[in-house]
C-alpha cells in the first residue's frame, strides 16, 4: 500500500463547475551548509571537554579525608553548584546541536552560535583572555625549598573546586601544561618561574579559598615545604595571558 497523498479540496472562491486549484507544494529542507558543520564540530569538542573536566573533578578526594566538616560543606556546595552548571551547559549544547542539525538554520545564526561556542571553548583551553570573580594566591619560597608538585597540587585543587581559568606568573594554564624542574627552580611549560609565585584563578572565591585551606591540603603542604601562602579573594580577577591555538595531529572532531 502506498503512502497517502493530499487531495486538494474544492476552492471556495471558484465558480460552480470550475476545477479546484492545486495545493501548494512544500519546500524541501535545505542541506546543512559549511557554517552548520563548523558549529556541530565545535559543539562536539566543547561537550567532550566539559565531560572530561567533570570526570576529573569528581575523581579527586584523597585530601578531603582530613578536611574539617565546615570546609567539606562549603566545598560540597561549590561542587554541587558547579555540577548543576555543567549539566545545564551539557543540556543546552545538546539542544543546540539537535536544533542546528534538524532545522535549516541560516548562515548568520550558525555563525553567531559558532562564535559564542568558540569564545567559551577559548576560555577553557586558555586561548582567550578571561575575567571574573576569583582569587589571587601568592606562594613565597624564600629558601628555594618548594617543589613543583606543590604548584601542581594548587592548580588541581582549584580546578576540583570549580576554577575555570588559571594563570601562574606570566603563563596561562592549559590542558597540556606541565610543571617541571626542582626545588627553587620551577618551570611551567618551559618558562622559569620566580618566587614569590603568583597564581590567579577565576571561580567562586569562597569555594576556591576553602579548597586551598582544608587540613592536609595545599596550605599545609606549602608550610611543610618551608614556604608561605596568602590568598586574596576578589570580584574582578583578570587573566591576560593566552596560549597558542594547537592543531591536533591525529584527533579530529566528529558529529556522530
Amino acid at each position: 500500500m502506498g503512502a497517502p497523498t493530499d487531495v486538494p479540496g474544492p476552492d471556495p472562491g471558484a465558480a460552480p463547475g470550475e476545477p479546484a486549484s492545486p495545493a501548494p507544494r512544500r519546500r524541501p529542507p535545505r542541506p546543512a551548509g559549511p557554517g552548520i558543520k563548523v558549529v556541530v564540530a565545535v559543539l562536539c569538542a566543547l561537550l567532550g571537554f566539559a565531560l572530561v573536566l567533570q570526570v576529573r573533578r569528581t575523581a579527586s578526594g584523597d585530601t578531603l579525608a582530613t578536611a574539617r566538616p565546615d570546609d567539606l560543606v562549603q566545598i560540597l556546595d561549590g561542587l554541587q553548584r558547579r555540577e548543576d552548571e555543567l549539566n545545564g551547559e551539557i543540556g543546552d549544547l545538546r539542544d543546540t546541536l539537535t536544533r542546528l542539525r534538524s532545522s535549516g538554520a541560516s548562515s548568520a545564526e550558525a555563525l553567531s552560535e559558532a562564535q559564542r561556542q568558540a569564545a567559551a571553548l577559548g576560555i577553557l583551553t586558555g586561548t582567550v583572555p578571561a575575567a571574573g570573580p576569583g582569587v589571587r594566591i601568592v606562594i613565597d619560597d624564600p629558601n628555594g625549598t618548594v617543589p613543583p608538585e606543590v604548584l601542581l597540587d594548587a592548580i588541581q585543587e582549584l580546578r576540583n573546586a570549580g576554577g575555570e581559568a588559571f594563570q601562574v606568573g606570566s603563563v596561562r594554564i592549559g590542558v597540556n601544561s606541565a610543571f617541571t624542574g626542582g626545588r627553587g627552580a620551577i618551570t611551567l611549560d618551559g618558562i622559569a618561574l620566580q618566587s614569590p609565585y603568583t597564581v590567579l584563578a577565576i571561580g567562586d572565591p569562597p569555594t576556591l579559598t576553602a579548597a586551598l585551606s582544608i587540613a592536609g591540603g595545599v596550605l599545609d603542604t606549602v608550610r611543610r615545604a618551608g614556604g608561605t601562602m596568602e590568598v586574596t579573594q576578589s570580584d574582578d580577577v583578570r587573566i591576560d595571558a593566552v596560549r597558542a591555538v594547537l592543531t591536533p595531529q591525529y584527533a579530529q572532531p566528529t558529529t556522530g
